[in-house]
C-alpha cells in the first residue's frame, strides 16, 4: 500500500486564497524515508505521510465506497454489505510486526500498511477518520493548539481551553463522513465506553454516529454483534494498548497482554460477522520508547522569546511574539540539534507535513515554530505537564515506528 515518490518543498501560495497548496500534484505523496525542507538537509529526514495514496484520509472514503457510496475508493476496497472498522489506539503497524506471536490472528490477515498523518496522535487521527481529510483541511493540527489571535492555547483531547468554551462545530467544521452516511439512509454505530458521549472530542470528529456504550472488551464485542444486525457500519474502540505503552513502554508484559486482547477481540468480532460482512483493523498512530527528555521547564534558554508551547512532547508548536520567531528558531534547533527537526510554520506547511492542502484560517493553529523530535527523544516541560513528562511510550512524530499503521482485513 507503500509507494514511493518525491514530494519537493516549494513556496507558499500568495495571500488571498481559502487554501494553501504547497506542493504540485504528484504520484505519491510519501518519500520513504521523508522528505526533508532545505533546513534538514544533510540530516536524518522525517517520513512524510502518504496522503492520498496511503493514508488514514484515504480510508473513510475507500470504506464509504466499499457500501456503495459515489466517492473515491483510494485503497480499492471490495464491496460489502456490511463494515465494522475496529480501530486500536496505538497499535503501529511495525509494532505489530515485532510481536507478531501477541497477535497472530491479526497479523495472518494483514492487508498492508497505512500512514497516520502529522502529528500522529490521537484526536488528529480520529478527526483524519471523522471527514476522510488531512490535518491541513480538517484543522486539528495538534493536541494542544494556539486559539488564533486570542493568546490560549486549546487542549483537543480533553476539550479545554482558559476562558471561553470552544464550540465543536466551530472548532472543526468539516462535514464528517458519517453525517454523509447518515445522508444516504446508514445510521452508523460507535461502540466506545460511555464516558466518550457527549464530549467536545467526540463531537468534532464523530457528528452522525449513534453512539452505543460498552466498557470491556466482552462487552464491546457483543454491542458489535447487536450492531451490525440493525445498521451496515460500525465502529469500536479500544485504547488499553495505548495506555499501557504511555506508562510501562512498549514491548514490555503488560503491553503484550493488551495487543493479546486485542486480538482476541478482533477474533471474536470476526466469528460473529453477518454472511458477507468485513472486519477492518487499524490504528491512530504507533508508538517509541523515548528516554531523551529535553525539559524545557530546567533550561531557560528554551523559554526565552517562547509566549504558548503546544503540541506534544513528540511533536511541539512554539509560539512567539511578533518579531521573535527567527532568534526562537536559532536557539531551538541548537539546543535540539541531531535529535529533533526544527522548521518554520512555513517550512512543516511546505514540506507537506499535515498534508498536501492548508486552510489560510488554520495557519494561526501552528507554532510559529514547530519543533519534531527523532530517535529517543521528547520535549517536554515538567512544571506544565508532569504526567506526560513521566511517561516512557510515546508518539506523534514524523517516525516510521510512529506513522506506519497496519490495516487488517477480515471478511466472512
Amino acid at each position: 500500500m507503500r509507494s514511493a515518490g518525491n514530494a519537493p518543498t516549494v513556496p507558499l501560495d500568495p495571500p488571498g486564497g481559502d487554501v494553501i497548496d504547497p506542493r504540485p500534484p504528484a504520484t505519491s505523496a510519501v518519500t520513504p524515508p521523508g522528505t526533508p525542507s532545505g533546513a534538514l538537509s544533510g540530516e536524518s529526514v522525517p517520513y512524510v505521510p502518504a496522503y492520498g495514496t496511503a493514508s488514514l484520509a484515504d480510508l473513510p472514503g475507500s470504506l464509504l465506497a466499499s457500501l456503495g457510496l459515489p466517492t473515491g475508493n483510494t485503497l480499492a476496497l471490495e464491496p460489502a454489505p456490511r463494515v465494522c472498522l475496529f480501530l486500536v489506539d496505538g497499535l503501529g503497524a511495525e509494532l505489530l510486526a515485532a510481536h507478531p506471536g501477541a497477535a497472530p490472528f491479526l497479523s495472518a490477515h494483514l492487508r498492508g500498511t497505512l500512514t497516520a498523518g502529522f502529528p500522529s496522535s490521537t484526536p488528529i487521527s480520529l478527526a483524519t477518520l471523522g471527514t476522510g481529510a488531512p490535518p491541513g483541511e480538517h484543522g486539528m493540527v495538534g493536541i494542544q493548539m494556539a486559539v488564533p489571535g486570542e493568546g490560549r492555547l486549546f487542549n483537543c483531547l480533553r476539550w479545554t481551553a482558559p476562558g471561553l468554551s470552544i464550540d465543536p462545530d466551530v472548532w472543526q467544521p468539516a462535514p464528517t463522513v458519517y453525517e454523509r452516511m447518515a445522508a444516504a439512509g446508514i445510521e452508523p454505530v460507535y461502540v466506545a465506553p460511555a464516558a466518550f458521549d457527549g464530549t467536545g472530542l467526540t463531537r468534532a470528529v464523530y457528528r452522525g454516529m449513534r453512539h452505543r456504550a460498552a466498557e470491556s472488551p466482552g462487552e464491546r464485542v457483543e454491542a458489535v454483534r447487536q450492531a451490525l444486525r440493525e445498521t451496515t457500519f460500525v465502529t469500536v474502540y479500544y485504547g488499553g494498548v495505548d495506555s499501557v505503552g504511555h506508562f510501562s513502554g512498549w514491548g514490555g508484559g503488560e503491553w503484550l497482554e493488551e495487543v493479546a486482547v486485542v486480538d482476541r477481540m478482533a477474533e471474536r468480532i470476526a466469528a460473529t460477522l453477518p454472511p458477507g460482512a468485513v472486519l477492518y483493523v487499524t490504528a491512530d498512530h504507533g508508538m517509541v520508547n523515548a528516554f531523551d527528555k529535553v525539559d524545557v521547564d530546567r533550561d531557560p534558554g528554551l523559554r526565552e522569546g517562547v509566549l504558548m508551547l503546544g503540541g506534544d512532547a513528540r511533536a511541539r508548536h512554539v509560539y512567539t511574539p511578533q518579531g521573535a520567531a527567527a532568534d526562537v528558531l536559532d536557539t531551538w534547533r541548537e539546543v535540539l540539534r541531531g535529535r529533533a527537526w526544527v522548521v518554520t510554520r512555513e517550512e512543516a506547511v511546505s514540506a507537506g507535513w499535515f498534508g498536501r492542502r492548508v486552510r489560510r484560517e488554520w495557519l494561526g493553529r501552528i507554532g510559529d515554530v514547530v519543533a519534531v523530535p527523532y530517535g529517543e527523544c521528547v520535549i517536554v516541560a515538567s512544571a506544565e505537564d508532569p504526567v506526560e513528562s513521566s511517561m516512557i511510550g510515546y508518539h506523534g512524530s514524523l517516525t516510521p515506528a510512529e506513522q506506519n499503521v497496519p490495516l487488517v482485513e477480515i471478511r466472512r
